[in-house]
Formats: structure tokens, C-alpha cells, sequence
């Protein structure tokens, strides 16, 4: 005998039309689908008023490198957002932890180990972790325990953090970077090469494979709907098909010529008639961005610290009354924070090959519209890290792509803000009409 209420779930599934059932049944955020097509949009559009240079595999690898550290930084932003504060710091504080590491690879460690130590990129990041995670707590306590509002203290941290920057070496650049450290900034060194990312790609289908499959069964076990088969075959085809195809881009994407007759060179491989193809494989950078994604959004849906911080955005007094101790919660999510600003500021160092006074100018902007482009609502209790993420490769999308078509700088400041407004607008219709 047929359950009622299957029945009456068919029956309804049934009147339905062909697009809302296989919403319903893949379970897709909508929210983020629109912004991924958003995301298409300006690419194709990218293309052809650049002629065709925007979607080559040399501009879609550096772009990939030159996201990274935004979306490291994105990811604590959504938590920062999502318990209803901000953070107006997080450039200056990259900039600042970038030039102590600096200072410590150019200046300080040297005098200790030597030049080029092995333990010398260790040391170094290390101390800016920590330094990142005792400001982090620092701006935190104030926050939570002294009860100064968010924006403040953030404010006065932008202030404060850039002007100490210029302090540590009164205004000077400081170069070159230990070369193991520039390994994170990308590069034909700072990438692993054809082989590796294949691998890489492979064994990321096969977890999310088994993601999928782990889900299902959890789902059968504690007697939760479940998605039709062909939906879960879909969503695990769908998603092993963009790896495999980001890591056929990075890998279609060779070194340039100078540098593999260099290496040529170095290790006594002749060059063949036809040239020498080396494949920068997936930068360094980029991998270092999905590992902070994959564990941020494990920190924040599997995790007792990931349920209190949207308890606290979506009800503060509620959670509070619960028991939550919203005030160590909230100094936690600085340190998290201050942790990703020392890791993107890492990042961006060796990129750079250095550290200058102007390193995050302007970051805070990108990562606090990365992180509400991507879903974060500034009301609180709503975000996603992969959200985060996509909206940090939009925003660089856009800046990408006005350089190639040779716009100023003032006017791509213009149409990020412009981009944001928007991103806020649509987000408070969003909220009106799922309320």
C-alpha cells in the first residue's frame, strides 16, 4: 500500500514544470546559478570586445593566480558578515604581515640561517600567521568585549595597519623573496606541471564521487528525501567536467619561450625542431585558495563553530539567550580572519617578488563585494564560501578584463562600485521576496 504523502509529493511534482522540477530535483542554489551565469555572461562579453583574448588559456591562468588572494580572504569575510559586522581592515593588515615577512626573508633570517635557508619560507610564514591571528584577536576583543561597533575599530585598523606598514622600513620596497617562499606566488616554478594537475584533477572527481555518494546514504539512514539517481549522476558529471576542464586550461597554457631555453639549458635537454611545450599545470596559489574554500566551508556547515556563527547572524539575541558566547565566537571569527589576511598577504608577496606599501590598497573593497556578490547578505545569517569565491573571480573578471581593453583605473574603480550597488540591490529584493 502507497504512502499518502509520497503520493501527494508526486502528485504535486507532477503539475509542475519541466525547469522547477529539475530545480527541485537537483537541488541547484538558485541564488548561485545566477551569479555563475552572470559570470558567463561577462566572460563571453570580455571575448568579443577584446577580440578574442580574454578567454585563452594565458589569460584565464592569470587570472586564476590573480583571484587568489582575494578569495582567501573572501572566505572569512563571509563570517564576518554573516554575524552582521565588517571588517575595513583586511587590505591594510595583508600589506602590513606582507612586509613582516618580508623584513624577516630579506633583513632579519639571514643574519640568523643564512640566505636561502630551507626553514627560511617556514619562519617566515609562520610569524605572519601568528601575527595575523594576534591582530585578528586583538581588533576582535575590542569588538567583542569593549563593545566598540565593527566598522570602527576596522576603520581605525585601516588606518593604523597601512600606516605601520610604512614604518616597518619607512617607505621602502623590500626584495627579493626567499625562493622556495615564491613558490606560492605562481609561476612556471609556482605551478605543478601537466602531469601533477591531472592527477590532482582525477582524484578530486573521484572524492566528489564519493561525496555523492556518501551523501545519499546519509540521507537513506536518517530517512531524508533523497534526489532521484539521475539527478546525483548529473551534479557529479557536471562537477567532474568543470575540474577536468580547469585543469585542461591550465595545462594548455606552456612556458614561455625565454624560460624553457633557460631550463633547457640547465638540465642539457635539447630543444626539438618543433620547440620545447612545457605546461604550467595548476598554480600554486590557485591550489592554496580551494584548500582555504574546502576547509572554510567545513568549518562552517560541519562544525558546532559554523551552526553558532549563523545562529548569531540570523537571530544575535536569540543565540545569546541560548547560550551561545556570542563575544568568543565573534573574537574567534577575527582570528580566522587575520589567519587568511597573513596567508593572502603570503601570496601576494610572492607574487609580487616583494613587498611594497601599496600591497592590499583597495583589497578590503574587493573582498567585501566578493563575499556580498556571492550571496552574503549584509543582514546577516545568510552566505556561502563558494559563493565567496565565485564572486572574487567576478570581481577580478572585471578587472581583467577592462585592462585588456585598455580602461583607466579610475573608471574600473567606477564600475566596481557601480557592480556592488547592484549586488546589494538584487540581494534586498532577494530577502523581500523570501521572506
Amino acid at each position: 500500500m502507497s504512502d499518502p504523502a509520497v503520493s501527494l509529493d508526486r502528485a504535486r511534482a507532477s503539475e509542475l514544470g519541466f525547469v522547477a522540477r529539475f530545480f527541485r530535483a537537483t537541488e541547484l542554489d538558485t541564488r548561485l546559478l545566477g551569479m555563475i551565469g552572470a559570470l558567463v555572461v561577462i566572460w563571453i562579453a570580455f571575448q568579443i570586445l577584446s577580440g578574442g583574448q580574454f578567454l585563452t588559456p594565458r589569460n584565464l591562468w592569470n587570472l586564476s593566480v590573480q583571484t587568489s588572494s582575494v578569495a582567501v580572504m573572501a572566505t572569512g569575510m563571509v563570517l564576518i558578515i554573516v554575524t552582521r559586522n565588517i571588517d575595513l581592515s583586511v587590505g591594510s593588515l595583508l600589506g602590513f604581515i606582507g612586509m613582516i615577512m618580508g623584513v624577516m626573508q630579506t633583513e632579519m633570517l639571514p643574519k640568523l640561517i643564512g640566505f636561502e635557508h630551507p626553514a627560511t619560507w617556514i619562519i617566515a610564514l609562520g610569524i605572519g600567521i601568528v601575527a595575523g591571528a594576534v591582530i585578528g584577536g586583538f581588533q576582535g576583543f575590542i569588538i567583542a568585549f569593549l563593545g566598540v561597533p565593527a566598522f570602527i575599530v576596522t576603520l581605525g585598523g585601516l588606518l593604523v595597519w597601512r600606516g605601520a606598514a610604512w614604518w616597518v622600513t619607512s617607505g621602502r620596497t623590500v626584495a627579493p623573496m626567499d625562493s622556495t617562499f615564491r613558490l606560492m606566488g605562481g609561476g612556471p616554478e609556482g605551478s605543478i606541471g601537466s602531469m601533477w594537475s591531472w592527477i590532482l584533477g582525477i582524484l578530486a572527481c573521484i572524492a566528489i564521487v564519493i561525496m555523492v555518494a556518501n551523501s545519499r546514504r546519509q540521507r537513506q539512514r536518517f530517512n531524508f528525501p533523497r534526489r532521484p539517481v539521475w539527478a546525483e549522476v548529473f551534479m557529479a558529471a557536471i562537477s567532474c567536467g568543470l575540474v577536468l576542464g580547469a585543469v585542461a586550461i591550465a595545462n594548455a597554457y606552456y612556458w614561455p619561450i625565454g624560460i624553457v631555453r633557460k631550463y633547457a639549458e640547465a638540465n642539457n635537454i635539447t630543444i626539438p625542431d618543433g620547440g620545447l611545450f612545457i605546461s604550467h599545470g595548476i598554480a600554486i596559489p590557485v591550489l592554496i585558495a580551494v584548500a582555504t574554500g574546502i576547509i572554510m566551508t567545513f568549518v562552517t556547515t560541519r562544525t558546532r563553530f559554523g551552526r553558532y556563527v549563523f545562529a548569531m547572524g540570523g537571530n544575535p539575541e536569540a543565540a545569546d539567550l541560548a547560550g551561545i558566547n556570542t563575544r568568543w565566537v565573534t573574537m574567534k571569527i577575527f582570528i580566522i580572519m587575520g589567519i587568511l589576511c597573513a596567508i593572502a598577504g603570503a601570496v601576494s608577496t610572492a607574487r609580487l617578488n616583494a613587498a611594497t606599501n601599496a600591497q592590499g590598497t583597495l583589497d578590503e573593497l574587493l573582498t567585501i563585494a566578493a563575499a556580498v556578490i556571492g550571496g552574503t547578505s549584509l543582514a546577516g545569517g545568510v552566505g556561502t564560501i563558494a559563493g565567496a569565491m565565485i564572486g572574487a573571480l567576478l570581481m577580478q573578471s572585471l578587472s581583467s578584463g577592462m585592462v585588456l581593453l585598455g580602461l583607466d583605473t579610475p573608471l574600473q574603480n567606477i564600475v566596481v562600485g557601480i557592480v556592488l550597488v547592484i549586488a546589494v540591490w538584487l540581494d534586498t529584493i532577494y530577502r523581500r521576496r523570501t521572506a
